[in-house]
């Protein structure tokens, strides 16, 4: 399974990558999407890390599960990281997930920039894992 979290590790930076290439073409939603794609990708690459099988789209309940996994206290900021990003899976898509308008119109480079903040957190903190060998 480490070569597995391995994997997703490095989708989850490819995924940060391209949010970063969303964010500098103004493309605000769709990089607050990615963002939360790659946080995503991060946490269920340290839940393969500890060999277990990661399951739905919250990063949150992943980031739960590992902590919980590991037998480690939950590390609020990250958590806090967690729900920013966890803000953003469904309203940076679909446009009933507003009162009026777009998720294109409703997104803007604070908000954004935001979610590559957060992802990059939870990415930094897979990456002293995985490669690091901290709990």
């Amino acid at each position: 399974m480490r070569e597995e979290a391995r994997r997703w590790l490095e989708e989850a930076i490819w995924d940060y990558e391209t949010a970063l290439i969303l964010q500098r073409e103004k493309r605000y939603n769709a990089a607050a999407f990615y963002a939360h794609q790659a946080g995503e990708k991060a946490a269920k690459a340290l839940l393969y890390y500890v060999n277990e099988a990661p399951w739905g789209h919250s990063i949150r309940i992943l980031l739960e599960r590992y902590f919980e996994r590991k037998g480690i206290n939950s590390d609020p900021e990250l958590l806090s990281h967690a729900r920013e990003l966890d803000r953003h899976y469904i309203p940076s898509r679909y446009p009933n997930a507003h009162p009026a308008g777009t998720p294109h119109e409703a997104y803007d480079e604070t908000a954004s920039r935001r979610a590559l903040e957060a992802s990059k957190k939870i990415i930094d903190y897979a990456r002293s894992v995985i490669h690091g060998g901290r709990s």
